[in-house]
């Protein structure tokens, strides 16, 4: 388990989109243009490494004070019907939200369901609480890492809860994001935040998204493929086993 990545300022070597000239949309952003810029809202990482086979992780989305006692509003929406989504039906159905949402591996999701439950039953308030929806989000991260191996587990889930935090949010090969890949490129986390007045108020929205998708990427109106960077070919982990010490 390696410690969160820590994001880099708009003037360091590793600068974000927004500082190299591409601006989406014609909103102005949040102080961090990030998730966290909604008022109550942190995110924590884990990341799960274990070379040259797993390059994994989980992301925690950690409104504050949601519980089964304090639910927020919430809702779905299907793009892809192909996600493992857990915790979908309860959202559609009475739409509100009652724990965090987790982000992780495909066949590490419910792993990561089940640590949020055990987590969730420990804060203060649910000391009776007996029925629990937790909320996970997975994509496939098997082609860059061992999905199989299933390497997330209940203390990198804590660990990712236990560490959210406001302020600005590590991006790119991070947690949830560490082996995805999106567009023919290495993929990962990402977020952003726009502010927009209504009604005399000011409101702000936020996204963090766990890329991991195919297409074309296309930057100010220009096509640009892998070809363009040169990268070298790299070879999926699909149906390799990571190596893992024998039993004492």
């Amino acid at each position: 388990m390696e410690p969160p990545a820590r994001p880099q300022s708009a003037d360091g070597t590793r600068r974000r989109a927004r500082d190299l000239g591409i601006v989406i949309g014609r909103g102005a952003p949040g102080l961090f243009n990030a998730i966290t810029d909604v008022p109550g809202v942190r995110v924590g990482h884990t990341t799960v490494r274990r070379p040259p086979g797993v390059h994994s992780g989980v992301t925690a989305v950690v409104p504050d004070a949601v519980g089964p006692r304090t639910p927020l509003p919430a809702g779905v929406f299907t793009g892809n019907g192909y996600g493992k989504l857990i915790g979908t039906t309860q959202l559609t159905e009475l739409g509100t939200l009652e724990t965090p949402v987790l982000l992780t591996s495909t066949l590490s999701a419910f792993r990561v369901a089940d640590a949020l439950v055990g987590w969730m039953l420990e804060r203060p308030g649910c000391d009776e609480v007996q029925s629990l929806n937790p909320v996970v989000g997975e994509c496939n991260d098997g082609f860059l890492s061992d999905i199989r191996a299933r390497p997330v587990h209940e203390e990198h889930v804590r660990a990712a809860l236990d560490g959210a935090a406001g302020g600005p949010v590590a991006e790119g090969c991070v947690g949830a994001g560490t082996g995805t890949v999106a567009l023919g490129f290495k993929a990962g986390i990402g977020t952003a935040s726009r502010t927009l007045d209504l009604a005399g108020r000011r409101f702000t929205a936020g996204v963090l998204v766990q890329a991991n998708f195919g297409g074309t990427l296309r930057v100010l109106g220009r096509t640009v493929t892998p070809s363009h960077r040169g990268p070298r070919a790299v070879t999926p982990m699909v149906g390799r086993r990571s190596r893992r010490p024998a039993p004492a």
